[in-house]
């Protein structure tokens, strides 16, 4: 089913070091003993991840971005959907591996490879970061964390969670709290804690965890039912609650993607006359994971049919499947459409809705290097 995402693709030039880079240190951190699940891993394809979801960012932070993304894969396989996990289980190996990010030295002698892997993270990504940028991230390490325990217990129950419990749990169990975390320090300006905690800015940082878990399930659903006999998605919850066929729920799935997609546009737009210039930054960078994760997908080996099933499928769509502004009927997300003026605002252009362009103005962005002209970037 193909995908309704108007932001313009962008990807850091220097790509495939960065993937290489990544590549390398995962094999080094022998983070897996099988050699089939290393091979799978090595063609996941980090790099083009990274650079594809922030190609504003600097080479040197990008890297850390890389690794990181190297390591929550691995877990995830390892600890997680594909193994069978246990909430009693999830809850001791997370809790080990939080204490581990809020201190990361010394070392404990009895780490496993992805803790170890997660400190050197922690670690290096201090030379890049301020102290509340790591604070920052550490908080969303523990959102990513606390919905795997979640997650493991949704996986348990006899019968799949409801459509509200599962929007709540699946935008923290998919791994972007601590993804958006690192937008301003890949792009090497820092935002305040009086932005990241307006509601608006809530609410637009919630929607981008949520469009990419859904769009992950659009797109990984064959891939987790073939490898593990998962049904745990939106399509499989949809049809529970509805009582109806896979098929149909995948239609009204997608309707309820697109509307948040149609609000993220329409707040971001709002948003930005009375934002500084590290919020637009951050305002741009949240489209350009949302556009940037279903490029890579769109490409990445890890979720090709393994049984070669006919023609690829259309990718995109010009127009959402609904494009209302009323909120969905979930109370755990209803409240960002609260985030709406009533009263009208002028629109712009197709192309200045985007926002692929200056910061502060309407310049294009650099060719996918550096950050947006009006950052106040570090070296990096």
């Amino acid at each position: 089913m193909p995908f309704y995402c108007p932001i313009p693709p962008a990807v850091h030039p220097r790509v495939r070091e960065i993937d290489d880079a990544s590549v390398d240190w995962m094999l080094q951190q022998e983070l897996d003993t099988s050699s089939h699940q290393r091979q799978r891993l090595i063609r996941c394809d980090f790099g083009g991840l990274t650079a594809s979801t922030m190609p504003y960012g600097q080479a040197r932070p990008l890297k850390v971005v890389a690794k990181l993304h190297a390591v929550l894969f691995s877990l995830d396989d390892a600890l997680c959907d594909e193994a069978g996990a246990t909430a009693h289980g999830l809850a001791h190996t997370t809790s080990r591996i939080m204490r581990v990010l809020e201190a990361p030295t010394p070392a404990w002698p009895d780490d496993s490879p992805h803790t170890a892997a997660l400190r050197a993270v922690r670690l290096e990504l201090a030379e890049h970061a301020t102290p509340g940028q790591l604070r920052h991230w550490t908080e969303g390490m523990r959102t990513y964390m606390s919905g795997l325990v979640w997650e493991a217990a949704c996986r348990r129950d006899r019968a799949l969670p409801s459509v509200n419990d599962y929007a709540a749990m699946w935008m923290r169990a998919i791994g972007m709290a601590p993804s958006t975390a690192l937008m301003d320090i890949a792009g090497g300006y820092e935002l305040q804690d009086q932005d990241l905690d307006r509601p608006e800015i809530r609410a637009m940082t919630e929607m981008t965890w949520t469009l990419v878990a859904w769009d992950n399930d659009f797109y990984s659903r064959n891939k987790e039912i073939q490898r593990a006999g998962d049904n745990l998605n939106l399509i499989d919850v949809l049809a529970q609650e509805r009582d109806c066929a896979p098929a149909r729920a995948q239609e009204e799935a997608m309707a309820m993607r697109d509307r948040v997609m149609t609000l993220f546009l329409r707040l971001r737009e709002q948003l930005w006359p009375r934002s500084g210039v590290e919020l637009r930054c951050y305002l741009v960078a949240l489209g350009q994971f949302v556009r940037g994760h279903l490029d890579w997908a769109s490409a990445c080996a890890r979720y090709a049919d393994p049984y070669g099933a006919g023609e690829p499928a259309r990718w995109w769509k010009t127009e959402p499947a609904d494009d209302s502004l009323e909120p969905l009927p979930l109370p755990a997300i209803a409240w960002w459409w609260d985030q709406l003026e009533s009263t009208p605002y002028p629109r712009r252009s197709q192309r200045r809705n985007d926002l692929h362009h200056d910061v502060r103005d309407g310049a294009a962005w650099p060719d996918g290097a550096g950050v947006a002209t009006g950052c106040s970037g570090r070296s990096g």
